[in-house]
């Protein structure tokens, strides 16, 4: 297991951050959070972004701790991962739209999966512009968003219930949550994707 620990004040924007991560055929590797990314608005003009990029032969689980996006805040956050035939991933992003009272900021978050050079998945959420987090198109108002990604192999069955969803892909599942709270969210996450 390896534990990702950033600093307090990133990012901000202007900043980029990039992080690269190969699993080598029989490793397995749990990269996790130990606190909540937040977003703000930084001195230099520009949106932050942060890209991580996964070469994958044997298996990942990418759990970050919940990103909260600040008034302000205008923050992109992309995942890439090349996968081999073997390989399996578990990944979730939690979105929260701003801190307590707070307005958001703006973020996107986009997820592009390809399999053996064949795509599996990509998705796109752009969320904080207000009329559209409000409406049932967006995020109903709801101040949390979470997506889970399994790709083990396995093919769960499709499920939801209230403010959640759990479609099969190709070889696993994508699930969806929209929430009050991150506990809330992160439940739901953990029960619809076994294993």
């Amino acid at each position: 297991m390896v534990h990702l620990v950033s600093s307090a004040c990133a990012p901000l924007g202007g900043d980029e951050l990039v992080l690269d991560v190969r699993v080598g055929a029989g490793a397995t590797l749990r990269l996790a959070g130990v606190a909540a990314t937040v977003a703000l608005p930084g001195q230099h003009a520009g949106p932050s972004r942060t890209t991580v990029r996964v070469d994958l032969e044997g298996a990942l689980e990418y759990l970050p701790e919940p990103t909260v996006v600040t008034a302000r805040a205008d923050h992109t956050a992309v995942l890439t991962a090349d996968l081999s035939d073997r390989a399996s991933l578990r990944w979730r992003e939690i979105l929260v739209l701003g801190r307590s009272g707070e307005s958001p900021g703006r973020c996107r978050s986009g997820l592009s999966v390809r399999r053996a050079g064949r795509p599996v998945l990509r998705q796109q959420l752009d969320i904080g512009d207000r009329e559209l987090d409000a409406s049932p198109a967006g995020l109903a108002g709801k101040r949390v968003s979470g997506t889970g990604l399994l790709l083990d192999g396995s093919t769960p069955a499709a499920a939801g219930g209230p403010w959640w969803s759990r479609v099969p892909i190709d070889g696993g599942a994508l699930t969806t949550v929209l929430a009050d709270d991150v506990v809330s969210a992160l439940a739901v996450l953990t029960t619809s994707m076994p294993g």
